[in-house]
């Protein structure tokens, strides 16, 4: 308790508006594909492509502002960003077509890789070294502690039927970005952030793109990455549709059966994070993501066997251990291994794993439109090949971390 109260206001300001905001979009945005499909009345593959799309734009927008959170300061940047996103959320409530959801989502990606990457730097900035690893998983259990009650509410407002929740949404963002403002005022400035804004004269988008290209564990983690998110990002995408198209569940019961692991997903992560975090951390990272590649890609498998409820709540465990091993400690290896400087492009760059996200709804898309709902077990086997490649990937870069290791200390 006492290593929490030492804790920056700011840190409890980023973690706290984390709680929130994630709330909001898991109440709003898990729903959008059923909503499009049942409601609109759009192709499982329209509907791929409109939720893909705001990864898309994160893919191509998430380095460009990490490194412009390096060049013109992080608070800066968090607050045209989440002005923007809460002008999204408010249009999202209005949209009537298809093309309009496309449009927003795009924008709703933009904005997300604006925010995010510079919310995690400042994060990193206000926190000494000794707290970060405390600091970064608190960041994460308020992302579960928001999505154990942003999907119930967004049953309870009908959100696969209605933009009711986008309007919640948009209201919550506006408050947070009135807070941060105040925030910002009462606190201009941190040592490290003063220390930064000194070299951040001397930053260029060749010299940004050469830090991280030069830094091969980086690389191959990244590279992993993309395939595990591609896998991962069948959780949000693939399988809601899936679900609702199920020709044995009636009407709305795919949707609740969707709330339902998506809260005990996060209920689970809530209740393993931290005794699974202190093991894992007596290892290297490469370590943990590995076994949560595996985990994943046999989640995938075990999803196109589930015929009940029951088996979709317990495979939802086990993709969930996958999930915890992969994320909790992403945060806490850029940090170490990014030069200060340069620690906004490197949380920036990681967005490069949005490519699995993009890619994840347009394949699963396909695959519904190819096969149909009936077909659980082949297009869940595909699924999970398609997020195999990671594995050999983060073993690449386990052996690279090794020998840079061994050169550190000799």
């Amino acid at each position: 308790m006492r290593t929490l109260r030492t804790l920056h206001p700011l840190a409890w300001t980023i973690i706290i508006g984390t709680l929130f905001a994630r709330m909001s979009t898991s109440m709003s945005l898990p729903f959008l594909a059923i909503y499009l499909t049942t409601t609109l009345g759009a192709t499982p593959t329209a509907t791929g492509v409109t939720v893909a799309v705001s990864s898309l734009v994160g893919v191509f927008a998430s380095f460009y502002g990490g490194y412009v959170s390096d060049k013109i300061g992080k608070q800066r940047v968090m607050l045209i960003a989440i002005v923007c996103w809460t002008i999204v959320w408010i249009a999202f409530a209005g949209a009537t077509a298809v093309w309009m959801f496309f449009v927003l989502n795009m924008l709703n990606g933009i904005c997300r890789s604006l925010f995010e990457p510079a919310s995690r730097a400042l994060l990193s900035d206000v926190t000494p070294p000794e707290q970060k690893v405390l600091v970064f998983n608190l960041r994460y259990t308020a992302v579960n502690l928001g999505i154990v009650v942003g999907p119930l509410l967004g049953v309870w407002m009908g959100s696969s039927t209605s933009g009711t929740a986008f309007l919640v949404a948009g209201g919550i963002y506006l408050i947070y970005s009135l807070i941060l403002v105040l925030q910002f005022r009462r606190y201009p400035a941190i040592a490290v952030a003063q220390k930064g804004n000194q070299v951040s004269t001397t930053i260029t988008m060749r010299k940004a793109m050469q830090a991280v290209y030069q830094d091969s564990v980086f690389r191959y983690v990244l590279l992993g990455m993309i395939f595990a998110v591609l896998g991962y990002g069948h959780l949000n995408s693939t399988l809601p549709q899936y679900m609702a198209l199920l020709p044995n569940l009636s009407a709305g019961e795919g949707s609740r059966w969707f709330a339902y692991m998506l809260t005990l997903n996060a209920i689970t992560v809530l209740m393993i994070q931290y005794p699974l975090i202190g093991y894992v951390s007596h290892f290297s990272p490469a370590v943990s993501l590995i076994t949560g590649n595996v985990l994943i890609c046999i989640g995938l498998v075990l999803y196109g066997m589930c015929t009940s409820l029951t088996e979709f709540l317990i495979v939802t465990i086990l993709f969930t251990m996958g999930e915890v091993l992969l994320f909790t400690m992403m945060d806490v290896f850029i940090d170490r291994i990014a030069q200060p400087e340069w620690k906004g492009t490197y949380f920036g760059t990681i967005g490069f794993n949005n490519l699995g996200n993009v890619l994840a709804p347009i394949m699963g898309g396909m695959l519904l439109d190819r096969l149909g709902a009936t077909q659980g077990v082949f297009i869940f086997l595909w699924l999970a090949i398609g997020c195999a490649p990671g594995i050999p990937l983060f073993i690449a870069a386990y052996r690279y971390l090794l020998v840079r290791q061994q050169k550190e200390s000799s």
